[in-house]
């Protein structure tokens, strides 16, 4: 990471801010690779509040150049045009992910817009906020195709997918993710949003031990594969990958699609479409989603990988 670069960074956000919509979005995303020097730093745009993330450590001298520029960017004309509220900085590279206020207050738990669909974030004390701003294009899709059809979620979070499916007139989603504290603030946000909740099953189960369940509530039109790259003692990518893709010919209704996602830059597109080919060979792909421009990359065979199978 160079400080001689930062003036290009504190450039860009001026620019970005000033065009921004009124929406939750990404400023800058130096780990695209295509800001030499700056590879380890992102800003988002939190409707009122910035956070700057961290994902390795700096200097002593790059630390204090990037405080004093966003203390400084705090109280920039652009700043307050855009009402601007609080700056976060925070360092993904410790353990907790500790966060450090730079501007004024901030509100741990805002509320944001993404596609005029509600979501409630939480800030400062954990890596994630609860809503991973590079998926929107595939929550947008959900949306756009889910009129009337059955819904599963893998790997669900706090539901993004889920609300975005009902959204879009979905007659049921079902969620699944082995964290209930990530479910309930699912459900919270399916109420932000003044959806029936009827129509949403909140399965805090291990995936890998509940298809017996998972079957039971289908069959799908849609099933959704959002998993994390890596989770300790319950998900190793490229191994459990495969496991899940097995079971989608006794999930998926006939004529049913495949959301297939994966983000470790080290497992390229190709990975889903061979193993899906070894797996569920009747199941066929289609084609990749585009990421949001603002995530543009280097390598985009490295990048977030949306694929659509059928």
């Amino acid at each position: 990471m160079q400080e001689s670069e930062l003036n290009l960074f504190f450039s860009h956000i001026e620019t970005e801010l000033q065009q921004v919509p009124d929406e939750i979005r990404r400023l800058f995303h130096g780990r695209g690779r295509q800001w030499p020097g700056l590879e380890q730093l992102t800003c988002d745009w939190l409707q009122g509040q910035l956070v700057v993330s961290l994902f390795k450590p700096v200097s002593d001298k790059f630390l204090l150049a990037l405080k004093s520029g966003l203390s400084a960017f705090g109280t920039s004309k652009v700043w307050k045009d855009k009402n601007g509220k609080a700056i976060l900085l925070q360092h993904r590279y410790q353990d907790g992910a500790p966060a450090e206020v730079l501007v004024g207050e901030l509100d741990t738990f805002p509320v944001v817009t993404e596609s005029g669909l509600k979501f409630q974030l939480d800030l400062g004390r954990n890596q994630n906020s609860g809503l991973f701003l590079d998926m929107r294009y595939g929550r947008d899709w959900i949306r756009a195709r889910a009129d009337g059809k059955r819904v599963l979620n893998l790997f669900a979070y706090t539901c993004g997918f889920s609300v975005a499916a009902i959204a879009g007139g979905a007659e049921k989603v079902v969620n699944v993710d082995m964290a209930k504290a990530s479910l309930s603030k699912g459900r919270d946000n399916h109420r932000l949003n003044g959806h029936d909740t009827g129509k949403v099953s909140f399965f805090a189960h291990d995936i890998f031990k509940s298809w017996g369940k998972i079957k039971k509530a289908g069959p799908y039109d849609f099933v959704i594969i959002d998993p994390p790259s890596f989770q300790k003692g319950s998900f190793a990518l490229t191994k459990d990958y495969k496991k899940i893709l097995r079971r989608l010919p006794e999930l998926l209704s006939e004529g049913g699609e495949v959301l297939a996602c994966v983000n470790s830059p080290s497992v390229s597109p190709q990975f889903l479409v061979d193993s899906m080919r070894e797996e569920a060979p009747d199941i066929h792909f289609q084609y990749r989603l585009q990421n949001p421009p603002e995530f543009s990359d280097k390598d985009e065979e490295a990048s977030l990988k949306v694929m659509v199978f059928k």
